[in-house]
């Protein structure tokens, strides 16, 4: 076993400065990480619900969890907790509706979602795996990071 101060070797097999950052660098990266996965879950349901009443005029449970591939019953509870953060509005057997800080997550998470799917298309990514890697990297990508996939794909799709 080595200690900090000893390089490790690259996939190469040589020197990687890379493979273990600082200490304070390295907890704040595991932090980001924790924080986003808080979130994740919350902001996808929330882009869904924004995007089936986009293009559907309705998001129903059923639809949902159809879409998610999860049970209804994980669904009502999501909704009651997404209820409680006040992000969306919900009657018995009625559509859900977004609060105006519900429309503003999922416009948020729908843009960053678009910045990193256009960027894998970008990079000649297929559109299935694309869409697939979007999915999980929006809610793990800095603002700083997504400025810069957007100026790359402005570059290389125009």
């Amino acid at each position: 076993m080595s200690d900090e101060s000893t390089p490790r070797r690259s996939l190469k097999g040589g020197p990687s400065h890379d493979a273990l950052p600082p200490v304070e660098q390295h907890a704040r990266q595991y932090e980001t990480v924790r924080n986003a996965h808080e979130t994740e879950l919350i902001e996808d349901y929330v882009e869904l619900i924004g995007d089936l009443l986009d293009h559907r005029g309705e998001a129903r449970a059923a639809d949902i969890a159809n879409r998610m591939a999860v049970s209804q019953a994980t669904v009502s509870k999501m909704i009651r907790r997404l209820n409680e953060l006040g992000l969306v509005t919900s009657q018995p057997y009625r559509s859900l509706f977004l609060t105006d800080e519900g429309r503003k997550m999922a416009q948020t998470s729908r843009g960053r979602h678009d910045v990193v799917l256009h960027f894998l298309r970008a990079l000649g990514v297929p559109d299935s795996t694309a869409r697939i890697d979007a999915e999980g990297m929006e809610h793990h990508v800095s603002d700083e990071t997504l400025a810069i996939m957007q100026r790359f794909t402005d570059d290389h799709t125009h």
